[in-house]
């Protein structure tokens, strides 16, 4: 299952937070594979992430909640989206 994982980093955080991606890469954990991670210029971002393991990924996001706040959503492609809603009775 795919998830969009968007974060917003506070103000006091920034530079702890810098520090800490630029030591570390901020790798995802064994279980999920990171289709792609974007850096806005706010202060923020979104990635991409692919796991059928839940506990992975909520492990790799704990693992910042001290620093980023997150919004995560489970997602699917548009042909599956295009499937589900072909297949609604209207």
């Amino acid at each position: 299952m795919k998830f969009i994982v968007k974060w917003s980093i506070p103000k006091g955080s920034i530079l702890a937070a810098e520090q800490r991606f630029t030591k570390t890469g901020a790798p995802p954990p064994a279980g999920v594979t990171m289709i792609g991670r974007w850096h806005g210029m706010s202060g923020g971002g979104v990635l991409i992430a692919e796991t059928n393991d839940a506990k992975a990924l909520y492990s790799w996001i704990s693992y910042w909640t001290d620093l980023l706040e997150f919004e995560t959503t489970p997602c699917v492609e548009d042909a599956d989206a295009g499937a589900v809603l072909a297949a609604l009775k209207r």
